[in-house]
């Protein structure tokens, strides 16, 4: 059963804390008018979120209608990595407003030639080019698309995609038919054939398996559907975690799938939305693998709140498509770039990328402390850096699991702290990598009241 957040005002204790201010019922008034009048002429597929309506939002604090002030462990599904509202990502744009260039299409512009200067300086020597978009589903897209052309060349036999299972990469069509959701990619009516799912290595179902061997039995799968995989694939899609539990793959298992890469002439892209840009404690989240890729998929804290994602890769893939054939109509807006440059300078100059590796191994210390006081409800704790994941189940009632984690979510809203809401049976925890370690250890502690209380009142 999915649960709806209350929407009305509910009176309760108020708060009041360095990081927190609480003054009003949750909601705060005149947030059901709000839900009420987008209800009425926005689709619903944007709405199921916290109902609190944003009013302002600054380096980890957000504010309401009623200004009431949260600390905010959701970074907008990990878009503020440098911290909501960054003074330097404004003093960029208000620059950039002076010249004034808003858009200029494919038209060649300064700010896009240093922004890419940058981008591959901050990605490493591994890459060459990158090509940029808006969104992660256009960037995951792109690499299929990449994927493709790189086959055409090296004349497979087919264009087969190997993707995983529970693996997230988009909402537009070729990226959904590489997501592992079947039931989200329902709508497309038919499953592109030469795209294949394989068994994700959660830790329940490897166990005790040799990584390498659990990989050698997925693709003896596609064996006995008679694919080569050195005349049939020409690509694997690796999400660098499992999004809805920050669950990462075995290390051995990743390095195997770069071997066979390197032996068949396959491409290796990760998918990085989530975990770039120093999110993981790493600047990409591969990095933990030992790999070298041949692409990466970019978005989300890229731009620290502007639309901008992108492909990164070596020059001989990247060069593949002929001219304009992946240009796009907001492709390296200026003020997208001019926000990206900003995000590389901040994490650069503040250290984040180190910061995050330091306070996610407070955050990971004091979420296993969580679990060991509640046995019952919760099974995993997941992460690295600063994106972690908490796997609950109610063990007296394991039905109602995803409805118990969805009233621990919306007790932390009532509570001054705002945790991602997966819809299922995880909550997500990806702070701005800029959270001081005060508020990061005060936010635990709500997370930690809020479990309590529903374990306390026998849920």
């Amino acid at each position: 059963m999915k649960y709806k957040f209350l929407i009305n005002p509910k009176s309760i204790k108020f708060i009041k804390t360095k990081f927190r201010n609480i003054r009003t019922s949750i909601p705060a008034p005149g947030t059901k008018k709000v839900l009420n009048r987008l209800s009425l002429n926005e689709s619903r597929s944007m709405q199921g979120q916290l109902p609190i309506v944003w009013k302002k939002a600054k380096n980890f604090s957000v504010y309401d209608l009623a200004n009431n002030k949260f600390i905010d462990f959701t970074s907008t599904i990990f878009v503020a990595n440098v911290g909501h509202s960054n003074k330097r990502i404004i003093k960029y744009l208000n620059k950039l407003l002076k010249i004034p260039l808003i858009s200029t299409y494919a038209y060649p512009n300064e700010i896009r030639a240093r922004y890419h200067d940058q981008l591959i300086s901050f990605a490493g020597k591994n890459f060459q080019k990158a090509f940029l978009l808006s969104s992660g589903s256009e960037a995951t897209e792109a690499a299929l698309k990449l994927m493709r052309l790189y086959a055409d060349k090296a004349k497979k036999r087919k264009k087969g995609i190997i993707c995983f299972e529970g693996n997230w990469h988009g909402r537009s069509l070729g990226s959904q038919m590489m997501s592992g959701n079947k039931k989200q990619r329902r709508w497309i009516g038919y499953q592109d054939k030469n795209i294949h799912h394989l068994p994700f290595p959660y830790p329940w179902k490897i166990k005790d398996k040799n990584p390498k061997y659990f990989l050698k039995q997925s693709l003896n799968v596609l064996k006995k559907k008679n694919i080569d995989i050195s005349r049939d694939i020409c690509g694997f899609m690796i999400e660098t975690f499992q999004g809805w539990g920050s669950i990462f793959y075995p290390k051995l298992f990743i390095k195997e799938i770069r071997k066979i890469c390197n032996k068949h002439d396959i491409l290796l892209t990760f998918d990085e939305m989530q975990s770039g840009f120093g999110r993981t404690g790493k600047k990409f989240g591969y990095e933990h693998y030992d790999v070298k890729p041949d692409l990466i998929c970019c978005g989300k804290g890229m731009g620290g709140g502007l639309p901008i994602s992108g492909v990164i890769g070596k020059s001989k893939i990247m060069d593949l498509p002929e001219i304009g054939d992946m240009s796009s109509t907001h492709s390296a807006n200026p003020l997208s770039c001019g926000a990206g440059l900003a995000v590389i300078d901040e994490i650069k100059s503040k250290n984040l990328i180190s910061e995050s590796k330091r306070k996610g191994k407070i955050l990971l210390s004091e979420l296993e402390k969580i679990k060991s006081k509640f046995p019952n409800i919760i099974k995993y704790v997941f992460g690295k850096g600063l994106i972690a994941a908490i796997l609950f189940k109610n063990i007296k009632k394991p039905k109602q699991t995803n409805l118990m984690v969805s009233k621990i979510v919306e007790h932390c809203m009532q509570s001054g702290l705002l945790v991602v809401h997966t819809g299922r049976e995880s909550i997500k925890i990806g702070p701005p990598l800029t959270i001081s370690d005060a508020a990061l250890l005060e936010g635990i502690q709500v997370l930690k009241d809020s479990i309590k209380f529903f374990y306390e009142n026998k849920y």
